[in-house]
């Protein structure tokens, strides 16, 4: 049985990873003949017109890995799923090709977590001890999980904003809920979560090292991507209330918080920031984390590496305090905090070396004189050796 479940999953991803690679260059070449492109501005970091429908191709490859990997299992609250992700995906696809207001998409979200809630048996019915509560009233179980599950869709939605941000922090989400979701014996959810992860793989090697053939997810694939996360947040919660399995986790809160961390807390963060100074929280700017350690370290990749890395360690140390400490609401408490602390660390290293009487600048700008120097080195050089050339032509 072990091995059977391990080929569903292994097809999941592998069924993910190949469709996304085989869905985007058609995607590609419709984007270019209509030109469908998401044009640089002010407030958008590339300075090239990439096609943001990358989003597309991680729904198609999603949706076809599980119906095809979890063909022969009972798993009935699968169609109310795919229609909520399919309602992302058309308020998202919409927003991608002709912008609409943040309170439509909030709309469409909201219908699509009370579809799950009424029907698909997705609902927080649990605290497990976080702030001395364990179960709790419908009544207060609908509105939390509409609200939870709403933050974390915003959540990766907000945070695509480098190349490969969103999608490397959301495979690290899935392969570890997908992981557990498996050696805990549920397989329908484990072949979600893989699905999910082959799908995002496939799309951040175009999104991340394609040149010619690069793209975004856009709203479509982040809005997907935060529901189907969402989900499966949720329900790693409420798998976990009864501790009977050999992998159950007894702070399910706060490990699934540290699993999505990063989003929620760089959304958080910046919507706090807005409000202090006056501004709509849902106005654009760039006071997110990673434009924040772009001023560090101007490179996508390197940013989205250690924004991973900082993920891994806060679910790393939420794992080891599930096993030291007994208090869920101290463990989240640690978590919060110190994801908190981190989010800050950039700017605070940005306002130290910008007080008076420091003479260093930033890794951008020494970079920039390194390199300018090195050019106007080369270009002395070059005007040496045409002068050398030409005064042995002249004596000879």
């Amino acid at each position: 049985m072990l091995l059977t479940d391990l080929l569903h999953v292994i097809l999941a991803s592998t069924m993910g990873f190949l469709m996304t690679i085989a869905a985007i260059p058609p995607i590609l070449k419709v984007a270019r003949e209509k030109h469908l492109f998401d044009t640089p501005n002010e407030r958008k970091l590339h300075t090239q017109a990439i096609p943001p429908l990358g989003g597309i191709a991680i729904f198609i490859a999603f949706v076809l890995s599980v119906i095809f990997s979890s063909h022969g299992l009972s798993f009935y609250p699968i169609r109310y799923i795919i229609a909520a992700i399919l309602l992302m995906f058309f308020i998202g696809l919409k927003d991608d090709l002709i912008i609409i207001s943040a309170w439509k998409k909030f709309a469409v979200q909201a219908v699509s977590v009370l579809l799950l809630l009424i029907l698909g048996n997705v609902e927080i019915t649990n605290l497990h001890g976080l702030a001395g509560i364990y179960e709790i009233h419908p009544m207060i179980g609908f509105p939390l999980t509409l609200f939870i599950m709403i933050a974390i869709i915003n959540a990766f939605n907000l945070i695509d904003g480098i190349d490969g941000l969103a999608s490397g922090l959301a495979m690290v989400a899935s392969f570890g809920l997908g992981s557990w979701f498996y050696m805990a014996g549920y397989l329908q959810y484990a072949i979600i979560s893989f699905s999910l992860t082959g799908s995002l793989a496939g799309f951040f090697l175009f999104n991340v090292f394609g040149n010619t053939n690069k793209l975004f997810m856009g709203d479509t694939g982040s809005l997907v991507v935060g529901m189907i996360l969402a989900i499966l947040v949720v329900r790693f919660n409420e798998l976990n209330i009864h501790k009977t399995s050999l992998y159950a986790i007894g702070a399910a809160p706060s490990v699934s918080f540290a699993i999505v961390m990063l989003p929620l807390i760089d959304t958080l963060r910046v919507m706090t920031l807005r409000i202090f100074s006056g501004r709509s929280p849902f106005s654009p700017d760039k006071n997110h984390i990673h434009h924040r350690l772009l001023e560090l370290f101007p490179n996508h990749l390197t940013v989205t590496l250690i924004m991973v890395s900082s993920n891994l360690v806060i679910i790393a140390l939420a794992l080891l305090l599930n096993n030291q400490l007994k208090s869920v609401s101290f463990q989240f408490l640690i978590i919060f905090t110190l994801s908190l602390f981190m989010s800050f660390v950039p700017s605070l290293v940005l306002k130290w070396r910008k007080l008076p009487g420091r003479n260093d600048v930033s890794f951008s700008n020494q970079m920039d004189f390194l390199i300018t120097n090195e050019n106007l080195n080369i270009q002395k050089l070059n005007i040496n050796n045409v002068a050398v050339k030409e005064s042995y032509l002249e004596k000879n």
